[in-house]
């Protein structure tokens, strides 16, 4: 299928797991696609993958300046986005005696805080009928142990999508939340857990997914351009889960 030729795809947190997956999946249909992450290197690889035309852009999710950076870098190459994968965050677990403010700010600011100003930023650059998909976790619902400011900061994810869907639909721009349960990524060596407690984590995670594994980046991927796309056109300040129904069986 080719349903992103002649679209311009920006995807944050592009450079590895889920949002390259998706920033592939997206080229694959003939889009160009945007991408922004921290670490220069991992970026500049990602770029190569993804052929000429991809361009990938230094950002830090959490810097609200950066917000505004970002959306100038877009203007100076006179681009408009036609989609836009919000996917930049974090996921750090700690015990609710052990969070700090630190913690605190480290997450909110990543997650929520720096969705919210960039799509503020980003809204000039938006053509009519553009698609906003903000990544979610299924955090959100299922109160697991240790998750307590990740899973509050996902669930202010999915009431942004709700108030900004109202609040922009008259510049026909769609919001929706894609919410992963446990997927196979880098992200879970970043959990700020040790390799032992990791893996255990991990096992035990996976014996509540009635599927029994865990998840694919290209499985995520393939509802973040279903999300898109206009055959996603009816849908509005949603959220759609995927996590092999560990949330809902």
């Amino acid at each position: 299928m080719n349903r992103f030729n002649g679209k311009t795809i920006l995807v944050t947190g592009g450079s590895s797991g889920i949002g390259l997956a998706a920033a592939r999946a997206f080229a694959a249909e003939g889009a160009r696609v945007v991408i922004t992450g921290r670490d220069a290197a991992a970026l500049e690889q990602a770029r190569t993958s993804l052929g000429p035309d991809a361009i990938a852009l230094a950002n830090d999710a959490g810097r609200l300046g950066e917000a505004k950076a970002l959306a100038a870098a877009l203007a100076d190459r006179d681009l408009r986005l036609d989609a836009v994968f919000l996917n930049a965050g974090v996921a750090k677990f700690a015990a609710f005696p052990d969070v700090d403010e630190a913690l605190w700010d480290q997450i909110f600011d990543t997650n929520i805080k720096g969705p919210y100003f960039q799509v503020q930023a980003l809204l000039p650059r938006l053509n009519a009928g553009a698609s906003i998909v903000i990544n979610g976790s299924i955090n959100a619902h299922i109160g697991m142990p240790n998750s307590s400011v990740y899973a509050a900061s996902k669930a202010a994810v999915i009431s942004l999508a709700k108030t900004l869907s109202a609040e922009l639909l008259p510049r026909g721009v769609r919001v929706n939340v894609l919410s992963p349960g446990p997927v196979a990524t880098p992200l879970y060596g970043k959990l700020g857990l040790d390799a032992a407690t990791l893996d255990a984590t991990a096992a035990q995670i996976q014996t509540q997914v009635p599927l029994g594994r865990f998840g694919t980046p290209d499985e995520i991927a393939s509802t973040v351009l279903h999300l898109s796309s206009p055959e996603s056109a009816f849908i509005i300040g949603t959220e759609i889960i995927a996590d092999g129904g560990m949330s809902q069986l």
